[in-house]
C-alpha cells in the first residue's frame, strides 16, 4: 500500500520541478512513510510514497522499464491478489523478474498485454503509468473502488494523486468549491457521486474505469461494470460457490511480508472472515491477532436501534476463543471521541462522519503498533443485501437513495437563501435519477424484485464506495493497510444476480452468508441478528457535540454560518435532541465538520 502523485505536461518542461513534486508527494506521506521515490523527465514528474507490506527490499517505486530510448514508469497503490499467478504466466512468456513485488508484475503485465492487462488483474489498486513511447498517461482504479485516485486537467497537462491533498499541494491549484460542490455536500454528503471531487476542476477516476491522457485528448474507458443475468444455481450450489470464492480471496489477502491481523466485531461478517483466516494461519503454525473496539460505559449507555441490536463485546469473546486468536479490545471514552471528531476532515479533505471515524482512527492507531495490515468485513452488507432498507417498502419505493430517506434533519438546517441557491433536494434527485438509469435490467423482472436489484445497484455503486473510502482514508492516515475480502469483484458480481428471496432463504438477513459460515462459527454468533459498526450512545459525547454546535451558531466568524438557519438549528437542538440524540447528533457532527473544512481549506461560498 502506498500513495502516488504526479504531474504530466505536454508543453512545459517538468525536469526541474522537484520542489513541486516533493510537496505533492509529501502531502500524502502518511500513506507511505517507509520510503519515497521520484522520477523526472521533460514531460513527466512522478512520485511515490511506500508502506512496506510486500517485498520491502525489492518493490521500490516509481518502477521504470526501459524500452530503447524510452521509459515506461509505474506508480502504484494497492495489492494485486493474483500477482503470483500472473507472474508465472509472464515467466512462461519469457519475462524475467528482479523482485518479489506485485508492482513489477503489474508493469510487466502492461508491457505484455497493453491496456487490456487490466482485465486480467484482481485486486485493490490505483495506478499511474507514463508511457514515453506513446507520450500517454494511464490512470486506473480497481473495479469496486477500494483504492482512490484523483486528477485535475491543468493547463496543458494533468495532475494526479491518491488523495485530494496531493493535488491541492500544487502551488497553482486553489481550493475552490462552487455551488455544485456545496450542493453535493448538502444533497448527498458525506457520500459522493462517483467521479465527483467536490473541489472545482478536480475529479476522481471512477471505479472500474481507466483514462488514457494524451496531448490531444482524454479517452475514458469503463473496463468493468455490474451485469444482470439470470441466477440459475440452487441454494446449495450458490452457498458452495460463495464459500469457495471467499476461501480463495481470504487466502490471497493474507499474503504479506509484514504482520497482518483481523478486525473482529462479533458480527457475522468479521467473525466469519476471522475464523476463516485463523484456520489458514493455524495450518502454518501461526496465530491470528484480532482487534475490537468498545466504548467506556457501553454496558450502561447502550441503546438498541435499527442497525445496532445488541452489544458486540460478548460475541467478540466467543469468537476469539473459538478461533483461538490473540485478541485485543480497544476501549474508547467520550473525551477521546470529542478530541478526534475533526480528524475525518483532515483524512478526507472533505466533511465526513464524526465519531464513527474518530473511533476507527483510535482503533487503527492501536493496531498499527503490532501489524502492518488488517482484514475487514466491509462490503458484506452491501453485496449480501443485509440492511433493513432492502425489504422495507418505505425505502424501496421512496424515490430517492434509501440512506437519504432516513436522514430527516439535514434539509432543515439551511436557510432559505442557501436552499434556493444550492437546491440540495433537487441535486440529490438528479443524482438518484442518474444512478437508476444505469441499473442493468433483467428481462421479465418486475415489481419488488426489480426494485431490490435497483437497491443492490445503488448500494454497490454509491453507498459502498464511501464505506471503502472511509476505511482507506482512516487506515492510511495511520500508515496502516485495510484489506476487504468481501469486495472481491467475483463475489460482488455473483451476488448481484442472486434474488433477494434467496439471499434471505432462511427468513433472516444474509441467510446465504450464514450458511456459508456454517462450521466456521459458533451457532450463537452465526445466527446473531445484524448489528452495524459500533457507534457510541454515551450521552456525554453527544452533549459535547451539542455544545460545540450551539457555540458555532453564535459565532459570526464561523464560515458555515452564512448557510445556516440558526432558529431551525436551535429548535432541533432544544426540542428533538433528547428524543433522537444519535440521529440529531450525526447532523450536528456534519455541520461542525463542514465548518471546520471551510475554515481549514479557506473555502467560502457567495450566495
Amino acid at each position: 500500500m502506498s500513495g502516488i502523485a504526479g504531474w504530466i505536461d505536454w508543453e512545459r518542461d517538468l525536469s526541474g520541478e522537484q520542489n513541486v513534486l516533493s510537496k505533492m508527494t509529501n502531502a500524502i506521506q502518511h500513506r507511505g512513510p517507509d520510503d519515497e521515490g521520484y522520477w523526472f523527465s521533460e514531460r513527466a514528474a512522478i512520485g511515490h510514497r511506500r508502506l512496506f507490506v510486500i517485498d520491502p527490499a525489492g518493490g521500490k517505486q516509481p518502477m521504470v522499464y526501459r524500452s530503447g530510448d524510452h521509459s515506461i514508469v509505474l506508480s502504484f497503490d494497492g495489492f494485486i491478489y493474483n500477482f503470483k499467478d500472473l507472474k508465472a504466466e509472464l515467466e512462461n512468456l519469457g519475462h524475467r523478474f528482479g523482485t518479489e513485488s506485485d508492482a513489477e508484475v503489474l508493469l510487466h503485465s502492461y508491457l505484455e498485454w497493453g491496456e487490456d492487462f487490466i482485465q486480467r488483474i484482481n485486486g485493490a489498486f490505483a495506478f499511474a503509468i507514463w508511457d514515453e513511447r506513446r507520450q500517454a498517461l494511464i490512470l486506473a482504479r480497481d473495479r469496486i473502488g477500494v483504492k482512490p485516485l484523483f486528477y485535475k486537467v491543468h493547463n496543458s497537462g494533468v495532475l494526479f494523486g491518491s488523495e485530494l491533498k496531493a493535488i491541492l499541494a500544487h502551488p497553482e491549484v486553489k481550493p475552490e468549491v462552487d455551488v455544485e460542490g456545496f450542493s453535493e455536500l448538502f444533497g448527498m454528503g458525506p457520500i459522493r457521486t462517483p467521479g465527483f471531487g467536490v473541489f472545482r476542476g478536480i475529479q476522481e477516476v471512477k471505479q472500474g474505469h481507466y483514462i488514457v491522457f494524451t496531448k490531444e485528448k482524454a479517452d475514458h474507458h469503463q473496463y468493468w461494470k455490474l451485469e444482470s443475468t439470470p441466477h440459475e444455481d440452487d441454494v446449495d450450489t450458490t452457498v458452495e460457490k460463495i464459500r469457495e470464492i471467499l476461501k480463495d480471496t481470504v487466502k490471497r489477502q493474507l499474503i504479506a511480508d509484514a504482520p497482518i491481523v483481523s478486525m473482529l466485531s462479533g458480527g457475522l461478517d468479521s467473525s466469519g472472515l476471522t475464523s476463516m483466516a485463523a484456520r489458514y494461519l493455524a495450518e502454518e503454525g501461526k496465530q491470528l491477532g484480532t482487534y475490537s473496539l468498545d466504548f467506556a460505559g457501553s454496558d450502561k449507555h447502550f441503546k438498541a436501534d435499527l442497525l445496532h441490536v445488541s452489544r458486540d463485546e460478548p460475541y467478540v469473546k466467543i469468537v476469539a476463543e473459538y478461533a483461538n486468536t490473540d485478541h485485543h479490545t480497544v476501549i474508547i471514552n467520550h473525551d477521546q471521541l470529542t478530541e478526534h471528531v475533526f480528524l475525518p476532515v483532515e483524512a478526507h479533505d472533505l466533511p465526513a462522519l464524526g465519531e464513527m471515524e474518530a473511533s476507527l482512527h483510535l482503533l487503527f492507531s492501536e493496531m498499527k503498533k503490532n501489524a502492518a495490515a488488517t482484514l475487514s468485513g466491509e462490503s458484506a452488507d452491501e453485496v449480501f443485501s443485509g440492511y433493513p432498507w432492502f425489504h422495507q417498502d418505505e425505502f424501496l419505493f421512496s424515490g430517492t437513495f434509501p440512506w437519504s430517506a432516513q436522514i430527516r434533519y439535514f434539509k432543515d438546517v439551511l436557510n432559505e437563501e442557501a436552499i434556493k441557491t444550492l437546491q440540495p433536494e433537487e441535486h440529490r434527485n438528479r443524482r438518484y435519477q442518474e444512478a437508476v438509469s444505469e441499473v442493468p435490467k433483467l428481462d421479465g423482472e418486475t415489481g419488488i424484485e426489480e426494485k431490490q436489484r435497483e437497491m443492490s445497484y445503488l448500494f454497490i455503486t454509491r453507498f459502498l464506495p464511501f464505506m471503502l473510502e472511509r476505511k482507506d482514508r482512516i487506515s492510511m492516515h495511520n500508515s496502516f493497510e485495510a484489506r476487504v475480502p468481501f469486495s472481491d469483484y467475483r463475489l460482488v458480481q455473483y451476488l448481484f444476480n442472486i434474488p433477494y428471496s434467496m439471499k434471505t432463504v432462511d427468513k433472516v438477513e444474509k441467510s446465504l452468508l450464514r450458511r456459508t459460515f456454517k462450521g466456521y462459527l459458533p451457532e450463537e454468533v452465526r445466527t446473531r441478528k445484524k448489528s452495524a459498526y459500533p457507534s457510541t450512545t454515551d450521552p456525554v459525547y453527544y452533549q459535547n457535540i451539542r455544545k460545540m454546535l450551539n457555540e458555532l451558531i453564535e459565532d459570526p466568524q464561523a464560515p458555515v454560518a452564512l448557510l445556516l438557519d440558526k432558529q431551525k438549528i436551535r429548535h432541533i437542538s432544544d426540542n428533538l435532541f433528547e428524543k433522537s440524540p444519535f440521529e440529531v447528533g450525526k447532523m450536528m457532527e456534519y455541520i461542525l465538520q463542514v465548518n471546520k473544512w471551510m475554515k481549514d481549506y479557506n473555502i467560502s461560498l457567495k450566495l
